[in-house]
């Protein structure tokens, strides 16, 4: 509309105008309503008044995390004010349901209610790739597949699944995303990173931040994301860590390295809001991180402004030199939050109120911490709102969410020869050979945390094996035969052998002593099997990580990464028959034997057997 004020009109308005804005401004101040005020400026008031009523025991249980099966008796959660439980790799027994998990849940959470000041706990737990500690979810690829699906947004989605279907358990914190540079396939977590590149990490470990913990913190199907395991696990040299593998070994490189390759995905995790991070079992050029006060406080907390809490990992403060309380001092006062003592709480909470007494650990630390684990409940919505949204539970494991997991599972597969174009192979084949101990075995299709800490081979759960999917593929008039050593089919035109690791965790994994990467004996006696047939042959290598292939891949005319697909095995026959041309790029160098390990993009000789970024299509 047009203005239909003088040009003097208009001053004297204009004047007017900001008068009164600086009026009702300064009555908005006088009446605490400020509507420039930031809002955590009135959860700083209701986090200090609750942390001005509580005791210095009080204030120590906040910073306790027991494991389920470590929790001596359920009133001591009321008893000691516990801040924590977590479901560890094994404490939710296999075969429990949704249901039965969230009445337990329930139960644990009364509990904490009926303590003085009713603080609720915060459940953790490790639902890496989705949430795979209860049957029946679906399983999505774990993050080295996730990272070669080259699709951020596809990666949001599945966290975002998720932390829906961990919400209707009343689940409330995943310690993921695992946001580690791995740059060295030996070292046993190799799978739970998304590649060997920090632009990687930092790309897919936001993507899953904003998934877990939605578009508000405090809404019912959002969960606590957990960036881990800070700082430079997937850097640790070969041959430091326990039994002489990478993990939980030391880090020795310059800081610029440092902060050049393993603090960037914290740098962006911190600036989008991640609200809690784990602390890494491994150390820095021969100091434990759990010890560490520069990398936790000065650069975590201090120079990157992370307002969250720093959380250990399983018993890690143990592993610090000197007694037991020289190691709970250390721990703490290096910035620890809340210590993930496992099982021993009554000692710890005893021990850190007597640090705290004969001035070895300040009270203001423990003020700190308290304050952080506030924060975040408040921001959860827990003390407002500590009841689970039992609706949500009727999504675990729907098909809405197994097609994502299987558009997941088709992007992540990397296409690594297709010689005289072998695949996509017909749907209308007269006899298709299906071989090798992997081909219908839905535990290593799903890799370590499946259902328990190390998973394990066989039908650990729901969900569809690559056999199955390519019984479903192909057409009716097509007889599929599955032979696991592909040695009693003859008459078939083509075989599709299924090979590669079976499912482990963290140090099991590491490559130490005598193991090698090199493809086993039952695997490599298959493909021997097979190629004797004298019929085009594809291999598909389910594995946490690139192995030793050279022999193989010139025995096959066809050959895919699979990486560990999770429970959706159609995604894999979308591929093989065509429905998806393959787009899934390599996250991390493949190397061409045990002595050019570890190989990485930007070394100095660098010519692995496959380049970083590399995939073929149709």
């Amino acid at each position: 509309m047009r203005t239909i004020l003088g040009g003097n009109k208009r001053k004297i308005a204009g004047k007017l105008l900001r008068r009164f804005s600086v009026f009702l401004l300064s009555v908005c101040i006088s009446l605490n309503t400020n509507p420039l005020v930031n809002a955590d400026t009135k959860l700083d008031r209701k986090i200090d008044q609750l942390l001005n009523r509580m005791t210095l025991t009080e204030k120590i249980g906040q910073m306790t995390q027991v494991d389920r099966i470590g929790l001596f008796e359920i009133s001591d959660i009321q008893e000691y004010g516990l801040g924590s439980l977590l479901f560890g790799g094994d404490s939710i027994l296999p075969g429990t349901t949704p249901g039965q998990l969230a009445d337990l849940v329930e139960r644990y959470q009364a509990a904490a209610l009926k303590s003085r000041l009713k603080i609720p706990l915060i459940f953790g737990v490790d639902a890496v790739h989705g949430f795979n500690n209860i049957a029946d979810s679906v399983i999505f690829p774990h993050n080295i597949g996730m990272g070669a699906t080259g699709d951020p947004t596809l990666v949001e989605k599945a966290a975002r699944i998720t932390a829906i279907e961990m919400a209707g358990t009343g689940i409330k914190w995943t310690f993921a995303p695992c946001v580690a540079v791995a740059r060295d396939e030996r070292w046993g977590r190799t799978y739970e990173s998304y590649g060997e590149t920090p632009e990687l990490s930092t790309t897919f470990g936001v993507a899953a931040i904003k998934g877990f913990q939605g578009a508000e913190l405090q809404n019912s199907d959002s969960v606590v994301a957990c960036a881990k395991h800070y700082i430079g696990d997937g850097g640790t040299l070969h041959g430091t860590g326990i039994a002489r593998g990478n993990d939980q070994g030391d880090a020795s490189m310059t800081e610029d390295e440092l902060r050049r390759v393993h603090l960037t995905p914290y740098i962006e995790a911190v600036k989008n809001g991640v609200r809690t991070i784990m602390v890494s079992h491994s150390g820095w050029n021969g100091q434990k991180l759990h010890g560490h006060e520069y990398l936790l406080t000065k650069v975590l907390k201090e120079e990157l402004g992370f307002t969250g809490f720093l959380v250990s990992d399983w018993k890690s403060f143990l592993q610090l030199p000197g007694t037991y309380e020289e190691q709970v001092a250390a721990a703490i006062n290096a910035g620890i939050d809340m210590m993930m003592v496992v099982d021993s709480y009554q000692l710890f909470i005893n021990t850190t109120k007597k640090l705290v007494e004969s001035g070895k650990i300040p009270l203001s630390r423990i003020d700190d911490a308290a304050r952080r684990i506030l924060k975040v409940k408040f921001e959860l919505g827990l003390l407002n709102r500590p009841k689970i949204n039992h609706k949500l539970r009727k999504t675990i494991g729907s098909e809405a969410h197994r097609e994502v997991a299987r558009e997941c599972v088709r992007k992540s597969l990397v296409l690594l020869k297709n010689h005289s174009r072998t695949l996509p192979l017909s749907k209308n084949l007269k006899h298709l050979l299906v071989a090798g101990k992997s081909a219908d075995d839905l535990g290593n299709q799903c890799g370590g945390w499946t259902i328990t800490w190390h998973g394990g081979s066989g039908k650990t759960t729901t969900g569809t094996t690559i056999l199955q999917g390519i019984r479903n593929a192909v057409s009716k008039e097509t007889v599929v035969s599955y032979d696991r050593d592909g040695k009693s089919v003859q008459e078939a035109e083509a075989a599709i052998v299924v090979i590669g690791e079976t499912p482990y965790a963290e140090t099991k994994g590491d490559i130490v002593g005598s193991k090698t990467l090199h493809l086993d004996e039952t695997d490599r006696a298959t493909i021997e099997n097979v190629k004797k047939l004298g019929i085009p042959m594809v291999i598909i290598l389910v594995s946490g990580r690139p192995m030793i292939i050279s022999e193989e891949l010139n025995q096959s005319d066809a050959f895919l990464a699979a990486w560990l697909p999770g429970t959706e095995g159609q995604g894999v026959a979308d591929v093989l028959f065509g429905d998806y041309s393959p787009t899934g790029k390599l996250p991390c160098s493949w190397p061409k034997n045990m002595d050019q390990i570890p190989v990485n993009i930007g070394d100095a000789d660098y010519a692995p057997l496959f380049e970083y970024g590399f995939g073929l299509s149709y």
